[in-house]
């Protein structure tokens, strides 16, 4: 245990080289002193999550990546998936903060349920892979088929269903603080 934390200092001072950041603009970006961070580099402070935590955050990996925790095994199955109303989400990113993807599968669904529209703070993006959803938007009342897309703020009243018959598969990407998904080239128009 004690070598894998003497490990954790060099592994931080060489993370922070390879992207080009001086302990000054950690400092800024994390709210440790410039003096923590190299008696931590340089393995004369001890790694306490405290002092993890910020920097993973700010290196945009996990904490399992910043120190080097061992393989679990095949990485494609890591994320657990999780279930919510009926729903399972798997996430897709491992990185925390910033827009997260996930692919749902959403069991076919009652014609009429008892659930109710939700806001939250956000914005999401779906793109139906297989089956049927039924968006319910505000007063909008919409069905994606699959290869169709839909994008929307999630402090607008929502609910996502399927009205079957089968499971439908979904791709979301979801921005917490209402971070949008941003388009950086667009296909040639074919003429």
């Amino acid at each position: 245990m004690a070598k894998d934390l003497a490990s954790v200092g060099p592994r931080l001072r060489t993370l922070r080289q390879k992207r080009d950041i001086t302990l000054t603009q950690l400092a800024a970006t994390t709210g440790i002193s410039v003096s923590t961070l190299s008696r931590l580099e340089s393995g004369d402070r001890k790694p306490t999550l405290e002092l993890l935590l910020p920097l993973a955050e700010a290196y945009q990996v996990t904490l399992d990546e910043l120190v080097d925790a061992p393989e679990t095994g095949d990485p494609r199955v890591r994320q657990r998936p999780i279930e919510r109303n009926g729903h399972t989400y798997i996430p897709l990113t491992r990185r925390p903060g910033g827009v997260q993807a996930f692919k749902q599968i959403i069991p076919p669904t009652a014609a009429e349920c008892d659930l109710e529209q939700q806001t939250h703070e956000g914005y999401e993006w779906l793109y139906v892979l297989s089956g049927r959803v039924r968006l319910l938007l505000g007063a909008h009342d919409i069905v994606l088929l699959p290869g169709e897309a839909a994008e929307f703020d999630t402090r607008q009243p929502h609910l996502i269903l399927n009205p079957g018959p089968e499971p439908a598969e979904i791709l979301s990407l979801f921005g917490p603080q209402g971070e949008r998904v941003h388009v950086r080239a667009r296909p040639k128009i074919q003429t």
